[in-house]
């Protein structure tokens, strides 16, 4: 647990909160593997491993990859199965493919599913003995060229970052430039719609990250406002790109503010961060609302009511109508969020079934090609997708596996073990980098790790690309190091 968190909420608190969170873990498992249809001790295995790693992400030596890594699967993995066992009979929302839902089919899955996380919580393991651990006290700032810079021009940075956030988020939303689930709508020159794509997904994140960090460096009590700030700068990006994905930067940001507490030596009020907590959660749940609502629009999910007429024979006042409709679609479209949508075990239950698994499948999932107006190639060979008769000359939508799920495309357990182990070592020198030349700065780390953390569980579509969300990182850590660089020649 962040020992920040024992010190801001006190010990006892902590614990009694733990000790809530695990019994209630406890009971749904015993409920779960008395409704399992397989082997018990299968879906025992299961659980240990998968709250192992959620356990893992949270221990004295955890690194940020871990941390939202262990949630992500933890999500999709066994808590959704979990519940979806106990309360709707093992009936997923989310399409299955060949799985035919007997006992064996069901413990296949659940036996992929533990191999897999297995690789990654040996990686974790292995990388807390041999390669990668943060230092618990962090003197000083390390960017001295950035800092001096923004301590001189403060007021202007603020500024210019709210002007540059309001800009990409409205001119996205003019040309639609990038938005989940549809087609681009404009094509800019000189690659300019890759820097939207990468100022949308971090980059301007990673600029809120800085503008923490030297909060804390200036004023070590009153970072409320920055946090305001920053959250601002998600609220409007998230909407901007019609995702309702609020809660991954931002949720990484207020980590990485409680995991830099105590090696910068600051000292935060639990009223700060109470209030902090309050904003970010108002504006959470606002952008997912406000999405909900802008999708069920742009998205034609609803049908016209030009033509129905009231039982008394009257026309129905389709103004009154179609806003209700709205309202009705948007609460629907918001329910599933907080389980279902979760990347995690539908993919291997589906992929665990298939029929035809070997290299060859492998393969041509690997060198699947980006093309917007085709869905993916998980939709067209292993599943009954949704989404076949899209109309997809104005929508994108995919259906993803995940990434232990693609890698038992082979139908090898030792492949896939391999494979996830080294992923998380992968991931753990990607974050010793961020470290290392993104200026120690424990914020910038917690969220690039969340980024890579959540391409791993959202893995499976176009994956031989995934360089270029990798090649965004360490250009987005260059640019902050070439800065700081150049910026310590010139500003005192």
């Amino acid at each position: 647990m962040n020992p920040n968190l024992q010190e801001i909420l006190g010990r006892n608190s902590i614990n009694m909160l733990l000790s809530m969170f695990w019994g209630a873990v406890f009971f749904l498992s015993i409920m779960a593997v008395s409704n399992y249809p397989g082997q018990g001790y299968v879906y025992i295995v299961f659980t240990i491993i998968s709250n192992l790693l959620l356990y893992f992400g949270f221990r004295k030596n955890a690194i940020f990859f871990d941390t939202f890594l262990g949630i992500f699967l933890w999500l999709g993995f066994w808590l959704k199965f979990s519940v979806r066992i106990v309360f709707a009979d093992g009936v997923f929302r989310e399409a299955v493919g060949s799985f035919d839902g007997s006992s064996m089919a069901f413990d296949n899955a659940l036996l992929v599913a533990s191999v897999g996380l297995s690789g990654f919580l040996l990686a974790s393991i292995l990388r807390e003995k041999f390669q990668f651990n943060y230092s618990s006290n962090i003197e000083g700032v390390a960017q001295q060229g950035l800092f001096n810079f923004y301590q001189d021009y403060r007021k202007f940075i603020w500024t210019g970052f709210a002007i540059l956030f309001l800009v990409v988020a409205v001119t996205n939303i003019y040309l639609g430039i990038y938005q989940r689930g549809s087609i681009t709508r404009t094509i800019l020159p000189f690659g300019l719609n890759g820097i939207y794509k990468w100022l949308l997904l971090f980059g301007l994140a990673s600029i809120s990250a800085l503008i923490l960090r030297f909060e804390f460096a200036l004023k070590k009590h009153t970072f409320l406002p920055a946090m305001t700030l920053v959250f601002l700068e998600s609220f409007i990006s998230n909407i901007s790109m019609l995702s309702r994905g609020m809660i991954l930067n931002g949720g990484a940001l207020i980590y990485g503010v409680l995991a830099a507490l105590k090696p910068h030596s600051i000292k935060a009020s639990f009223r700060i961060l109470l209030a902090a907590g309050i904003i970010f959660s108002v504006l959470f749940i606002g952008s997912v609302l406000a999405v909900n609502y802008l999708r069920s629009e742009s998205f034609n999910l609803l049908r016209s009511e030009s033509q129905e007429l009231r039982s008394d024979g009257y026309p129905v006042d389709t103004k009154h109508s179609h806003v209700a409709k709205r309202i009705e679609l948007t609460q629907k479209m918001t329910s599933p969020l907080f389980i279902d949508r979760w990347v995690g075990i539908e993919g291997v239950m589906a992929v665990s079934s298939y029929p035809h698994l070997g290299w060859d499948l492998w393969k041509n999932a690997l060198n699947e090609s980006y093309n917007e107006t085709e869905t993916s190639f998980y939709d067209n060979n292993l599943i009954e997708s949704p989404y076949i008769n899209t109309d997809k000359s104005a929508h994108h939508f995919i259906s993803l596996p995940g990434i232990v799920a693609f890698f038992f495309y082979p139908g090898s357990f030792l492949f896939l073990f391999i494979s996830t182990l080294m992923l998380g070592a992968v991931a753990a020198s990607i974050e010793a980098f961020v470290f290392r030349f993104g200026g120690r700065n424990f914020i910038l780390c917690s969220l690039i790790a969340q980024v890579v953390a959540f391409r791993y569980a959202s893995f499976g579509y176009v994956p031989k690309q995934s360089y270029l969300l990798f090649g965004a990182i360490l250009l987005n850590i260059i640019i902050i190091y070439l800065a700081d660089k150049f910026l310590s020649r010139f500003v005192r």
